[in-house]
């Protein structure tokens, strides 16, 4: 078989780049992508939100001129590009739980005879029984994987159902892979290669640099955030903005704060699709100016004119954090992130996470509970005494770490004893990104570099961003900076006297206990003084690392630049003139996480956790439906929805989507999924 040259591929993928999409010329590193993938090969492709991915698999897909099967886990993104190729002419498709069984069965035909370009299918349609079958009837010229960052349980938004996507996808190739993602690191870029069998994918990883973001960080307690956002938004010029709140309730009291100020709605999971779409439209026609936000929002929103991102605590994941700020200047003019943050977060974090990871021990006792005869879940858990919610924690953490094998009727059997190290490491992983972006928040040093570090940018040069809040800090409007007080600028010019006389770069936690008393200048404290004199360029910090047991011990060492030799000099005036030091936060008592004892020891279908009655008989109308489903997906019944889920539909007896999504942890992706059969069973139930 002839394959067309280079310079016949680079004419086509040109053609349709000017003809099909109306565009006169690449955006950075987007040919050299089309080149690769429209010859043949497999590729992984990070690029940051905004900076033109879907380009990269759409031109190169209809370069080869046969179908393109697109894998995309976010519905509203597939309805969006569905609708966007459909307008330029393209022949696209769906197929989704969204969509009914006819008209799943009709794009089936038109793909079975070859009359689509692109086919847009959710992950969790490649386990229905027959469909990769139907798919390998006919050739693909493409597989492109959206969000490919679901796949690695090192991502940040890991998805077990996306993992199976490897053993999956070998029936319908030859045809190249195009793995695409805005966020991976490096280890999670190895992980995706591994899982899709594609270990020799080039990889394009570039343009992590944003020019126009100026990045702020201000640490502040929770209840000094809102008076201090108000004063960013104040400005018009700062207007469009985002804001993402952390929990949904935070949300509604953040835009409740600030509707007499300007035209601020919010948007979270716990609202009806209709009441989202109509925020949405609304922000992107530009009749709302202030959007604020859980984390729900802003995947696939095309707004290029957001002028401010703020932050109203820390998030998880620096991988996350860049995802949201990169929402912002998309229109390539001056835009502003700013992330306000205290210690506080940090413990709400852990709180989430002691919840969500059960300990090894748990783990192992339930693994020990099973064996190769199979056993009903309720069953084992009563065999275990482990309180529900735990329960259900640690046997999706056991099946995801193949611990355990459950079958379609719901049995439970033993899997390998090998689950250990990876849910311990996976765990690590989990508390080393919440680590990460504490030392992001912490950092002394250019915003903008530290991200294109942490994303491993094979292209970019390393210079500083000239911009953000260490670069510029006269620009800054998170933080609140006052000039250094007269004993500060004493305990200034020691610092960077004892640097002055140090042969080496030493470690700061060094520094500070030979040269300081604790009793009168505590950690703390130093470190914000060291801080104010490295965004003065006095002092220059850096993060160095060493082995200990197998586990990589990280700090952070301190050197005296060559204005800060020549500063040292000057009178205790000059000193304190030259430094700023950011507001010390109001010392308060941060909120206290309790781990709530469950009450859920009982059969469920009988009482919630406040003791109210809740119907039986709608309890197993819903479990009969949920179990169902799970067999014809293959799927364990946890992973369609927990019994807290269940149990709090059951109470609150949900009759539109609304009050559906108003259902703790039931949100706008279930609601798509599910809420037409889940809200005909209660009716059903109501109206006897």
């Amino acid at each position: 078989m002839n394959h067309p040259s280079e310079s016949v591929i680079r004419a086509r993928i040109a053609e349709i780049l000017t003809q099909g999409f109306g565009f006169s010329s690449f955006r950075p590193y987007q040919e050299e992508v089309c080149l690769n993938a429209a010859s043949g090969r497999d590729l992984l492709l990070v690029m940051p939100t905004g900076a033109g991915k879907s380009l990269c698999y759409q031109i190169p897909g209809l370069a080869r001129q046969q179908t393109t099967l697109v894998i995309s886990p976010l519905l509203a993104l597939i309805e969006d590009q569905v609708a966007q190729l459909q307008a330029k002419g393209f022949k696209a498709e769906r197929i989704h739980s969204g969509r009914d069984r006819e008209t799943s069965r009709q794009v089936c035909v038109q793909y079975l005879d070859g009359h689509l370009d692109f086919l847009f299918v959710a992950p969790e349609r490649l386990a229905v029984p027959g469909f990769i079958e139907v798919l390998a009837r006919r050739p693909l010229g493409l597989i492109a994987i959206d969000e490919a960052h679901c796949i690695s349980q090192w991502g940040h938004d890991f998805r077990p159902e996306y993992r199976m996507l490897g053993q999956r996808l070998p029936a319908l190739r030859p045809a190249p892979i195009v793995a695409l993602t805005a966020t991976a690191t490096p280890q999670v870029q190895d992980d995706i290669c591994q899982q899709l069998a594609i270990p020799n994918a080039t990889r394009f990883v570039h343009g992590f640099r944003r020019t126009n973001i100026a990045i702020e960080v201000a640490e502040l307690n929770p209840g000094e955030r809102i008076e201090r956002l108000r004063s960013i938004l104040t400005p018009e010029e700062r207007r469009p903005a985002i804001v993402y709140a952390p929990t949904r309730k935070r949300a509604e009291e953040i835009a409740e704060a600030l509707k007499s100020y300007f035209e601020v709605a919010v948007y979270h999971a716990g609202r009806s699709s209709g009441a989202r779409d109509r925020v949405q439209t609304k922000f992107i026609t530009g009749k709302t100016d202030v959007i604020v936000a859980t984390i729900a929002f802003g995947m696939g929103i095309d707004k290029a004119n957001v002028r401010t991102v703020v932050h109203m605590a820390l998030p998880a994941s620096v991988e996350g954090y860049y995802q949201e700020i990169g929402r912002a200047g998309r229109d390539g003019l001056p835009s502003r992130a700013v992330l306000l943050h205290s210690f506080i977060d940090r413990k709400t974090h852990e709180f989430f996470f002691e919840r969500d990871y059960p300990p090894s021990v748990v783990l192992n006792k339930l693994f020990d509970a099973t064996g190769s005869a199979p056993i009903d879940s309720d069953a084992l858990r009563r065999k275990t005494g482990i309180d529900s919610d735990t329960f259900e924690k640690a046997l999706e953490k056991l099946w995801i770490h193949k611990g355990v094998l459950i079958n379609s009727d719901q049995q439970v059997t033993r899997g390998t004893d090998h689950w250990k190290i990876p849910y311990q490491s996976h765990c690590e992983h989990r508390k080393m990104q919440l680590e990460y972006m504490t030392r992001f928040a912490n950092g002394h040093s250019c915003r903008m570099v530290q991200l294109v570090r942490y994303f491993g940018d094979q292209e970019d040069a390393g210079g500083v961003c000239g911009i953000c809040d260490f670069c510029a800090p006269d620009q800054i409007t998170g933080t609140r900076t006052r000039s250094i007080s007269d004993d500060e600028a004493v305990i200034a010019r020691q610092i960077l006297t004892a640097l002055c006389s140090s042969d080496t770069a030493p470690a700061t936690g060094r520094l500070h206990r030979e040269h300081f008393d604790d009793k009168i200048l505590d950690r703390r404290q130093f470190e914000r003084l060291l801080g104010a004199l490295a965004r003065a360029k006095l002092v220059e910090l850096y993060e160095d690392s060493f082995e200990k047991g197998g586990t990589t011990i990280r700090y952070q060492r301190a050197s005296i630049t060559t204005e800060g030799r020549e500063v040292e000099q000057l009178d205790r005036e000059a000193l304190v003139e030259l430094v700023q030091v950011a507001d010390e936060p109001a010392k308060k008592t941060g909120a206290k996480f309790k781990k709530k004892k469950s009450k859920v020891t009982r059969r469920l279908g009988v009482e919630n956790e406040n003791q109210t009655f809740v119907s039986p008989k709608l309890v197993e109308a819903l479990k009969a439906w949920r179990l169902g489903l799970a067999k014809s997906k293959r799927l364990p019944a946890f992973r369609i929805l927990s019994d807290r889920v269940l149990l709090g539909i059951a109470e609150a007896q949900p009759t539109n989507e609304e009050s559906l999504v108003a259902v703790h942890g039931f949100g706008p992706k279930l609601a798509e999924k599910y809420g037409r059969d889940l809200i005909s069973i209660v009716e059903a139930h109501v109206s006897r």
